[in-house]
């Protein structure tokens, strides 16, 4: 049985200050051990976050990674910089680094592989835009970005992964897609990472759902059988985030 696993995604939200009040708001709202629970925080925050999460079940990740290990890259953050605070998640290939800072599949297969070699655990983003799913490629569209992110990742790295598929039509938007829709996704990627490796590593992979989730949306969406938890924006700077983490109660 595949654990759920909840995250926030900050984005560009929260002052260091402001971080570690939200934390601590949150710390007795978010307390469900049946339930990972990730909050990816600016880079800024990591540090404050990690000390204000101590002896709670919250785990921290980063928003963005690098795929080098040092150099002359300003602005960017190397991977054993995140291991060396306890950043075990990071989020790589979110749609809005795609459509903003110009990442790729290519780049997303890089850091992917640079996360597993220095044992983050990468949550990997997929989705499609709504133009996509009216011209009706939204599932060709996802299995290529899941087949160039996996590639040269081993079935026991591909274990641990988790993917989250965001719908880039419903990020920010106010609009989820359905159940049936999150579903059917969900479902087509556990299929194409069988096909990548086997049924067993398709069984272990958790795959979630991200885009406007909400309090009220969060326990239909999370009772399906591909779908592993979510990948959460705005409601998680809210104290509705605990509603989320949880829907099982």
């Amino acid at each position: 049985m595949r654990k759920k696993i909840i995250a926030g995604n900050w984005k560009m939200n929260m002052t260091p200050s402001k971080a570690v009040a939200l934390v601590n708001e949150l710390k007795p709202l978010v307390a469900n051990d049946d339930v990972d629970v990730v909050f990816c925080v600016p880079a800024i925050d990591i540090i404050p976050v990690i000390e204000a999460a101590k002896g709670s079940n919250i785990q921290v990740g980063a928003e963005n990674m690098y795929f080098e290990e040092k150099g002359a890259y300003t602005g960017e953050i190397a991977p054993d910089m995140l291991t060396e605070v306890g950043v075990k998640y990071v989020i790589i290939g979110h749609s809005e680094r795609r459509e903003y800072f110009a990442e790729t599949d290519e780049t997303v297969n890089k850091k992917v592989l640079k996360a597993f070699e220095h044992g983050l655990t990468p949550i990997i983003c997929c989705g499609e835009s709504l133009t996509q799913r009216e011209q009706g490629i939204t599932l060709d569209w996802i299995r290529m970005q899941i087949k160039i992110a996996f590639l040269n990742v081993t079935a026991e790295q591909a274990a641990q992964a988790v993917i989250a598929y965001e719908p880039i039509w419903a990020i920010g938007t106010g609009k989820v897609a359905t159940t049936e829709q999150a579903q059917e996704v969900c479902g087509a990627i556990r299929a194409c990472i069988a096909e990548i490796y086997d049924e067993a590593t398709a069984a272990a992979i958790r795959i979630q759902y991200g885009g406007s989730v909400s309090a009220s949306s969060a326990p239909e969406l999370f009772a399906q059988p591909d779908i592993d938890g979510g990948l959460v924006g705005g409601a998680s700077l809210k104290v509705d985030f605990g509603k989320i983490v949880n829907y099982n109660k």
